[in-house]
């Protein structure tokens, strides 16, 4: 018995409300999967604001950065 018809036999077995919750759980781990084949994060941006490094500080640069969020 292959892999599909063995799941497609248990689901059967359940009662409505459990083969909800066991789609729910293959949906679950579909979403997984996917997360997991995400490409890295790229940062080529990392270094691009160095010119302005003595004209703001961490601090003001977080203040202004929430005002936008918040706009």
């Amino acid at each position: 018995m292959d892999v599909m018809a063995g799941i497609e036999d248990l689901v059967k077995e359940l009662s409505p409300e459990h083969q909800r919750e066991a789609l729910d759980f293959v949906a679950y781990l579909l979403q997984k999967q996917k997360r997991k084949q995400a490409k890295p994060l790229r940062q080529t941006w990392a270094g691009a604001l160095r010119r302005y490094r003595g004209t703001y500080t961490a601090l003001e640069l977080q203040k202004e950065s929430l005002s936008w969020r918040t706009e």
